[in-house]
């Protein structure tokens, strides 16, 4: 018991020092492209030079903006890895060399950015994350589109499918986050000045994604994830007077694919918002059996596990057919606060005369303090 005891002490210890040698992590964030967050980040980059700090560029993405060109003057830069990728030479971050010269900080600009098949890691925010581990601190800069839980939310506002995603685990490991923030009027002057696109695409930019309506949408997101940032750090740092009920959400998923990923990423939300871990759960019956099922939702199945296990949840897929037992179980043995369940595809009179399952959960969990939340 004792030397379990010491073990324990010993591995706590460890962590701390790891956590005191991790670098620090700086996110720039916009609501768009074109809002100013590598010509902020480049600003800072000779700020921190002119106070002796060995900062370095390992990767900026200046999109040929004349202003924000002019500033990569006099900042030392760690030069691009050259990959033959099918008949093409590209460039990538050379992790390994950020690592060998190891500055104080490296910039890296395109966080949701995709690496050329055969690099070490599939995304660039993977190699933000071993810079970190080695003690290395990064700026970098992300859009709010490429944030993986409001991937379906911005398609809709945008109609523009966005296939380079971030989880949201990457920024709540976020020192810091700075929102650069313009207003709608203020983001289409600099499109219509030709700050932002070259002249020859300024028209057809206005026609899509540069519309008023949709950029306001988009700058109310950034905003609320700049804000839920700062809630998380309060709720950490700020030592509570009166202990809370830490919250918890469960997320009960089905075959329907469509419906239960939008439970998935809507609770992934959730979750972010509170800073809290999270479960999905999938209650399997007779009828849902592997022999049972068609192969397509199957395979829709096991790509929403995994949708859930990359947005940070813990899967739990049990076999029973009283469901609404299962689900008050599970609920009761990890101490949920918030059961998230799609809603039913019929009106309410419906609900309350034809789905026992739903009947029943309703008044099961009215003797309960768990919360029932159901999303459209």
């Amino acid at each position: 018991m004792e030397d379990e005891h010491k073990e324990t002490s010993v591995r706590k210890f460890l962590d701390l020092v790891k956590k005191s040698r991790r670098g620090k992590f700086k996110v720039y964030i916009g609501m768009s492209p074109g809002v100013g967050k590598t010509y902020r980040m480049l600003q800072e980059a000779h700020a921190l030079l002119n106070n002796g700090i060995d900062i370095r560029i390992g990767y900026i993405e200046t999109h040929n903006r004349a202003e924000t060109h002019a500033l990569l003057a006099g900042v030392p830069v760690i030069p691009r890895r050259k990959i033959f990728y099918k008949g093409k030479e590209l460039e990538e971050m050379d992790v390994s060399a950020i690592l060998n010269v190891h500055p104080e900080v490296v910039i890296v600009d395109e966080l949701a950015h995709t690496n050329v098949e055969g690099s070490k890691n599939g995304k660039r925010w993977q190699d933000v994350a071993d810079l970190l581990e080695a003690g290395i601190s990064v700026i970098s800069a992300v859009n709010i589109q490429h944030l993986e839980s409001m991937n379906e939310e911005i398609e809709k506002i945008t109609t523009i499918p966005i296939t380079e995603r971030i989880p949201d685990k990457i920024l709540e490991l976020a020192d810091e986050i700075v929102n650069i923030d313009l207003t709608a009027d203020e983001l289409i002057d600099r499109l219509k000045a030709g700050k932002i696109y070259d002249p020859t695409k300024i028209e057809r930019a206005l026609s899509n994604f540069f519309q008023p309506e949709r950029i306001l949408q988009l700058r109310e997101l950034a905003l609320k994830e700049v804000a839920h940032h700062v809630e998380r750090k309060i709720s950490i740092e700020i030592p509570k007077q009166i202990k809370l009920r830490p919250e918890r959400f469960m997320a009960c998923i089905s075959t329907n694919s469509a419906t239960a990923k939008i439970v998935i990423r809507k609770t992934a939300r959730l979750a972010s918002y509170y800073r809290s871990p999270w479960v999905v759960l999938y209650v399997q019956n007779d009828h849902e059996r592997g022999d049972r099922i068609k192969l397509d939702l199957q395979r829709h199945l096991i790509n929403n596990f995994k949708l859930a296990t990359e947005l940070g949840a813990e899967v739990i897929k049990v076999k029973n057919n009283d469901i609404t037992k299962t689900i008050l179980n599970i609920a009761s043995e990890k101490e949920i606060t918030t059961i998230c369940i799609g809603k039913p595809h019929l009106n309410l009179f419906q609900i309350i005369m034809r789905t026992a399952i739903f009947n029943q959960l309703l008044r099961s969990i009215s003797t309960t303090e768990t919360d029932l939340v159901i999303l459209s």
